[in-house]
């Protein structure tokens, strides 16, 4: 929703400034080595909240505050940002960081659009892109998106939400234009790396 928000124009807004406070006080990223943070915040969803920090919630907040366009980040927003990209890196989009062989989130190496809550190694590649960081840490995630090209150089859809919508967009397990595009503005520009 914040990210959302951002891109509809309503950064700016009062109300809107407290769901990024929000983020930055309480969005998690200590991946479960030290003693779990307390309190009511904390308390209330143990998935998202328990022993160690939601993939899915630190996905989703760095996609919301990468989106503050440059000019109107401050000091606590760089700092979150770094904090949760580094939280991505040392996973490598996917897997665990206590054990880097295991795969922590098999979902997110099928590609999809739109993602709505969900997200892929394409998304996160897309926000690190925009955000331009560049790591050797990417280079498993950047090959995992460069081998599901096909023969005819297009990315298929792996991942439809297209039951639980209005207007279905584009086909599972056909190609598809717009990870296709993604995909090669990500490869583009992770190219020397």
């Amino acid at each position: 929703m914040v990210f959302s928000l951002i891109r509809l124009g309503y950064l700016e807004d009062e109300r809107f400034q407290k769901a990024i406070g929000w983020i930055y006080a309480f969005q998690r990223t200590d991946d479960g080595v030290d003693k779990p943070p307390e309190g009511e915040v904390y308390m209330r969803y143990e998935s998202c909240w328990g022993r160690h920090s939601c993939h899915m919630g630190v996905a989703q907040a760095l996609k919301a505050v990468a989106a503050i366009p440059e000019e109107k980040r401050n000091g606590k927003i760089d700092e979150k940002i770094a904090e949760l990209a580094e939280y991505f890196l040392k996973h490598r989009f996917y897997m665990k960081s206590h054990d880097p062989e295991k795969v922590a989130k098999p979902g997110w190496l099928r590609l999809g659009f739109p993602l709505m809550y969900q997200t892929d190694v394409l998304e996160l590649l897309e926000i690190f892109a925009e955000l331009r960081i560049k790591d050797p840490k990417l280079q498993d995630a950047i090959e995992i998106v460069s081998l599901k090209r096909n023969k005819e150089g297009l990315w298929k859809m792996q991942n439809s939400l297209n039951d639980g919508m209005l207007v279905p967009i584009e086909e599972n397990g056909k190609p598809s234009k717009w990870l296709t595009l993604k995909a090669l503005k990500i490869l583009k520009f992770y190219a020397e790396l």
